[in-house]
Order: structure tokens, then sequence, then C-alpha cells
């Protein structure tokens, strides 16, 4: 495989992954793409905000190109977890609109360097801030993918949509009368798992 046909898989698999995470704000209300479903908050607009940012750095910063526009939710003076949620006053078309210029720039960052070109993050402990370019786009993948899932659990947990991506949801064909039964026995199995471990 050449440098070339493993960038574009490597871009492939990152496009898809931020098309996953973008697909679940889909069919919802302002409240419910903001709203907290977990102890720490967790929320699907803030998942997008967060993302951004963080590939704004990485591919961006890590490399000596940063992201053009100022992001100061991801300051170091920001407050704890501000790139986590968005305010009243931050439309979602405002957040969706950045990550898509986060991808543009990161997309020409990609095109522009070879797999082996040398970048730092400053953030990352010493001895393990010098980077590659290839490294920095697997741990892209990794990080958007597993946001993406936290998205998609969040998501079902709002009206129930759930699913891989558009057109493929990975999910068995079943009604709703499939799934509360399977449900109910894996509630079933986790009891009497429960029962033998405390008898």
């Amino acid at each position: 495989m050449t440098d070339l046909e493993l960038k574009s898989d490597l871009s492939f698999y990152l496009q898809r992954a931020r098309e996953a995470l973008l697909w679940k704000l889909d069919g919802l209300s302002d409240h419910d793409v903001r709203r907290p479903l977990t102890p720490t908050g967790t929320n699907l607009l803030g998942l997008v905000k967060h993302v951004a940012g963080t590939e704004a750095g990485y591919l961006g910063d890590v490399f000596g190109r940063p992201f053009p526009e100022p992001l100061p939710w991801m300051a170091e003076d920001a407050e704890p977890n501000a790139d986590m949620w968005a305010s009243a006053d931050e439309p979602r078309e405002d957040i969706v609109g950045l990550y898509h210029r986060v991808w543009a720039h990161s997309d020409a960052t990609i095109d522009a360097l070879a797999l082996d070109a040398a970048g730092e993050v400053p953030w990352w402990a010493e001895g393990r801030r010098k980077v590659t370019l290839h490294r920095i786009i697997t741990h892209m993948i990794v990080e958007t993918n597993r946001h993406a899932g936290h998205a998609d659990i969040v998501r079902e947990l709002i009206d129930g949509a759930a699913g891989m991506q558009q057109g493929n949801d990975n999910l068995p064909q079943g009604d709703r009368a499939w799934w509360e039964a399977y449900r109910g026995r894996l509630e079933q199995v986790a009891r009497e798992a429960g029962q033998r471990s405390a008898g």
C-alpha cells in the first residue's frame, strides 16, 4: 500500500466518524441537543463542540498549522469543561458550521503533509510529545469514534434512535416489542448473575 492509499484509507475512516457524530443531532430540537443526560453532563452538541476543538488542535497546532479562528473554550484559562457544552446563545448551526470548517482545515493539513511528517503535542507528557501525522490521524479517528459512541447512547436516551450511521444502523431488525423482550431477557440474565455472585 502506498502512502497515498494509506492516507486515503485513514481519511475515509476519519470522515465516517465525523459524519456519524453529526448525524446524531438530526431531527432534534435545540433543547434536546443540549440536554445533559449523564451524571457528568454529556450532551450531543457539547460532544460536537469538544471534537471540533480537539481536532483543530491535533490537526492544526500540532503541525504548526493553527486553526485561524479563536476557540476560547479550548484556552488554558477557560472554565473546566467549557468545550463540553453550548450556551443558549451559541446556535447549533454555528457549532456545526465550525466543525465543518475544522474538517476543511484538518483535511488541508492531511493533504499537505506526508504521513511521517513530524509534529509535537505540547499538552502530552514529556517523552510522548513527538508524533507523526500518521499517529495523529489515527488518534483523531479513535477520539472521534469514541465520542460518536457517546452520542449514540445519548441519542438513544433522548428518543430511542440508535445505530451506526445513516442508512446502516447495524442493528438487528426488531419492532418495539422485540426490543423490550430482548432488554427484559438481558435484565433477567443480569439478576441471575448478580444472585450467583452474591450467593
